[in-house]
């Protein structure tokens, strides 16, 4: 799949991951001019970032995304990223909009007040213009370099590629406590159990679609956090859309928000809740689960 450049204004040494203004290079005003023809055009990829209280981690991980594809050489599309502030109480709407005067294709959309990881993401998805959406976490626990395996794999024919730590668990480079770990193997047992998914990990927040495919798949999405994932995967195999997994580079960051015991617990009853909605009818007919 041929991905355009961001524009890129130079990054120097002392200022490579990050958001403040550097000195511009003959390759960086080149990739500008490149920019300004195509911006017109529909992005090829959009780039989805959910940030609630992201401001210590956003500006390295929007450099990063920045640096990665300034260096690809320019192709057909162009790459939009949207940074979607969740009612952040710090300064993350302040920073990503630092960074967005640099970048002409960031947009920050907000929510005005804390609606969640799954709200967010589906804002984000719904708003994005690219031919294909892929969300990240903000802490970018996965690599942005591995969203090439999830664009060669849609480039492929699936609608969706999911990142999955749990088909390769030697990719982990910094692993989960084990109560976390064990946690997750319970709650994707869950998910098999109660949606008849197929998936080793479900919960990884790295997936890529095809947008104008999946798009019914983020209209009719109603779970609004962390219990999100499934929910949108249902939806998707209800609606015959092809999935695939994809194993991928992750690393734990002990800073993530997710608490343990109390999401864990929420992102059951959110199981339940799928479960119940198909019950009652509630989403769209289609192929029934197994």
């Amino acid at each position: 799949m041929s991905l355009e450049t961001l524009p890129d204004k130079g990054i120097s040494k002392k200022t490579e991951g990050t958001c403040s203004a550097p000195r511009r290079t003959r390759r960086a005003a080149r990739h500008s001019r490149t920019n300004a023809r195509m911006s017109n055009r529909v992005p090829e990829l959009s780039i989805i970032i959910p940030a609630y209280n992201e401001e210590k981690r956003l500006a390295r991980s929007l450099g990063r995304i920045r640096d990665y594809f300034a260096g690809h050489p320019p192709g057909l599309g162009r790459i939009e990223i949207v940074v979607v502030d969740d009612g952040s109480t710090d300064a993350t709407a302040r920073v990503a909009q630092g960074c967005a005067g640099e970048t002409p294709d960031l947009r920050v959309l907000a929510n005005g007040t804390n609606r969640g990881k799954g709200y967010s993401v589906r804002r984000g998805v719904l708003e994005a213009r690219g031919r294909v959406v892929l969300f990240t976490d903000a802490d970018l626990s996965s690599p942005i370099e591995e969203s090439e395996k999830l664009l060669r794999a849609l480039a492929e024919g699936p609608d969706i590629a999911i990142g999955s730590r749990a088909l390769d668990r030697s990719l982990i480079a910094v692993h989960q406590s084990r109560l976390r770990e064990w946690a997750g193997i319970i709650f994707n047992r869950l998910v098999r159990l109660l949606t008849g998914l197929p998936f080793e990990d479900t919960q990884c927040g790295f997936k890529a679609f095809v947008r104008e495919r999946c798009r019914i798949v983020f209209d009719q999405q109603r779970i609004e956090r962390f219990g999100f994932d499934p929910e949108i995967l249902f939806l998707a195999r209800r609606h015959g859309l092809r999935a695939v997994e994809i194993p991928v580079r992750w690393a734990h960051d002990p800073a993530t928000k997710l608490h343990v015991v109390r999401d864990s617990l929420r992102m059951f009853a959110e199981l339940l809740r799928i479960r119940w909605n198909w019950l009652l009818g509630r989403y769209p007919s289609g192929s029934s689960p197994s």
